[in-house]
């Protein structure tokens, strides 16, 4: 008979097909690792790379084979034939079972061996018909809870893979694999599957509260720093300004104005050649002269990093001889061809700063720091950090730690890695990248995601602020959209007018606040030389102007609530944008709302994501009394009204006896000085 045997604190069970490892992994919770024909390895790439805290477990070996641990909230009941139960202790309720066997069911972990020596690993557990799921990153499909869904474990622009759900029946669950994959969250069972792997390693933990769960999360995968004070405020941006006259200018305009701005961003094809990440001298001739100017506006400028390298880079040869750059399975480097300057639309090959080598990260920073946080940058945006490629292409990669189909996950957290160090080692101990692409973990290094190339239209906001929550669910608590969408969109129609007001209105509340797009009149060509319209906040005629101006006025009172919130997230991993159910987890209602949030546990947006709507309806949370910014009205909670929303102002309620209503005084008062 096959049976657990206790090794301190740790279970483990030998079979001739099998070795599996139950060991706790911070207070209430417990890492379960298995592979096939031996042991579990320790240093295969994951999330789980951080000192966990003492370990008070109790552990008992059963005559029948089975056994029993018991960490905090989380108890483990391990049958004699390895399957798994986690319950619970207080109560004894079943949180996640291992999927009982029927005939003709595969066993709960199951391992397809491959032909490199990898195996095509799958972990089935039971499905239960009221469990809601969040969380598992960032994806436009426009459901909050996934429940039902199948979700690719791929990252792609405006896709981003972060492999951690929360369940609602008081479970937390990483998925502690980089590789391809997907999670089948039906109804009969969930199914994670890793498409090549050497072992199944996922990481539990229980909560009586979602804001319990995050904690132990953020314990195990990392907290996030501190927000930057600089990073609070507005952020402006276009597709593109192309030379150092053109940003300045609208700087300058800015503060003309009167207008709050805090960070203006120089975006891609500043460079000479993709890949010598250092600005061209013949558009931006005193890069220092301009960012002292913007310091003196009190603006920080951002820029954009990307991970590709053309053959003309100055940094080329140097990556590909040190074997720093991406190889391919068919031999040589992974490329794919992208416009670069000097070449009109003719396309060049770009290979890819191979970030899983730490000797790579390492240069790529050098160069970073020497080229411009020598001259006072300290705000990078890390641009096409999946690395953009198609799949099939991702499939091929080669990387230090391992074969793209088990690792490539791991890249966009790697390279915000690489300069939250770099940035550490320089003295900031508050480290900010803006990236398009993440996983479990990232927070740690600063990550501040944003929902990549997204479509100019009211669905697409309405499926972005289902997708935000999501990734406030994922650990990651600074995130944004591009706001008025990406691609495209005409400052002068009035349609798209009302659209650019309404997705201002809720980038005021976002957890960074940024301006962005690609609008008409843009360039015809996709080249090096593209450039898209006006997309500044006078940009979109008389009657947007003033409600724009307002609400920056109002985000830069809520500057000092969104630094508090800094310190919550940094100190408990607690999501800045959150779903009611967060601080509200008793009233049922709330798991059922999901186009309304939390900026922290005082204020309450209800964004409009309907063109021509003037009201909507608005749930407020039982458990506290909520005060109408608009009218100053105080409201019970535990109620549903029908709430106005005129196209000055989206309905927002403030926590009865919150300091953080005085910001919205003025706001109520009216003025929108413009």
């Amino acid at each position: 008979m096959t049976v657990f045997t206790a090794r301190g604190s740790v279970l483990e069970r030998r079979t001739p097909h099998e070795v599996l490892l139950i060991e706790p992994w911070g207070p209430h919770s417990v890492r379960v690792r298995a592979r096939p024909g031996q042991a579990p390895e320790d240093t295969l790439p994951g999330a789980l790379d951080l000192p966990v805290t003492a370990r008070a477990a109790t552990v008992t070996a059963h005559a029948d084979g089975g056994a029993r641990l018991v960490n905090g909230r989380l108890t483990v009941e391990a049958d004699g034939d390895g399957s798994l139960r986690f319950l619970h202790t207080t109560t004894g309720r079943e949180l996640l079972s291992d999927k009982r066997p029927y005939q003709g069911c595969p066993p709960a972990r199951s391992y397809t061996p491959l032909v490199d020596g990898a195996h095509r690993i799958e972990q089935r557990f039971e499905g239960y018909d009221d469990e809601r799921i969040h969380g598992l990153g960032q994806h436009l499909h426009g459901h909050f809870d996934q429940k039902g869904l199948v979700i690719d474990l791929v990252q792609g622009n405006t896709v981003v893979t972060i492999p951690f759900l929360h369940s609602s029946r008081g479970y937390g669950l990483l998925w502690n694999n980089p590789a391809m994959g997907r999670v089948e969250l039906g109804r009969d069972a969930t199914r994670w599957v890793a498409e090549s792997a050497h072992q199944i390693d996922y990481w539990i933990t229980a909560g009586d509260t979602p804001a319990q769960i995050m904690e132990a999360y953020a314990e195990a995968t990392g907290r996030p720093p501190l927000l930057p004070e600089w990073a609070a405020g507005f952020w402006q941006s276009k597709l593109r300004y192309r030379t150092q006259d053109e940003l300045l200018a609208v700087a300058r305009e800015y503060k003309e104005r009167g207008l709050p701005l805090s960070v203006i961003v120089c975006d891609f094809f500043h460079w000479t050649h993709m890949g010598d990440w250092d600005f061209d001298p013949a558009d931006w001739p005193e890069p220092d002269a301009m960012i002292k100017e913007l310091e003196s506006l009190g603006v920080r400028l951002a820029v954009s990093i990307w991970p590709t390298v053309e053959a003309d880079s100055r940094n080329h040869d140097a990556l590909s001889d040190a074997g720093l750059l991406v190889g391919d399975i068919h031999g040589g480097l992974l490329t794919f061809p992208w416009p670069a300057r000097g070449h009109g639309t003719d396309y060049q090959q770009m290979a890819y700063v191979d970030v899983t080598h730490p000797a790579a990260r390492r240069h790529l920073w050098q160069q970073l720091s020497e080229h411009y946080r020598s001259l006072g940058v300290s705000a990078f945006w890390l641009d096409a950090s999946e690395p953009d490629m198609p799949l099939e292409l991702a499939a091929r990669a080669v990387y230090s730690t391992g074969p793209g189909v088990q690792v490539s996950n791991l890249y966009g957290k790697l390279i915000t890695r690489a300069v939250a160090e770099g940035l550490n080692e320089a003295g900031d101990e508050r480290p900010l990248s803006l990236v398009r692409s993440a996983w479990a973990g990232s927070q740690r290094y600063g990550a501040a995601l944003w929902s990549g190339d997204i479509q100019p239209t009211f669905e697409s906001l309405a499926q972005q602020i289902r997708a935000g929550l999501n990734v406030a669910m994922s650990g990651i608590p600074w995130w944004n959209t591009d706001i008025g969408g990406f691609l495209g969109g005409d400052p002068t129609d009035p349609e798209y007018q009302e659209l650019m007001v309404r997705w201002f209105q809720y980038g005021t509340f976002s957890p960074l606040m940024r301006l962005h797009g690609d609008r008409t009149p843009n360039h015809p060509t996709f080249s090096a030389d593209m450039t898209g319209g006006p997309n500044e906040v006078w940009s979109y005629g008389d009657r947007a102007y003033p409600i724009l101006a307002a609400h920056l006025r109002l985000r830069d009172r809520l500057r000092p609530c969104l630094l508090e919130l800094s310190e919550q997230a940094h100190h408990t991993g607690a999501p800045v944008m959150r779903p009611l159910f967060f601080d509200f987890p008793e009233d049922t209602h709330a798991w059922n709302v999901d186009d309304q949030f939390l900026l922290g546990p005082d204020i309450l947006v209800a964004p409009v994501t309907e063109a021509g709507a003037r009201s909507r309806t608005v749930h407020l949370p039982a458990g506290a009394r909520w005060t109408d910014t608009a009218t100053g009205e105080l409201h019970e909670g535990g109620t549903t009204l029908d709430a106005p929303a005129p196209l000055e102002r989206v309905p927002v309620f403030v926590r009865e006896g919150a300091a953080v209503a005085d910001a919205f005084t003025e706001f109520r008062a009216g003025a929108a000085r413009g």
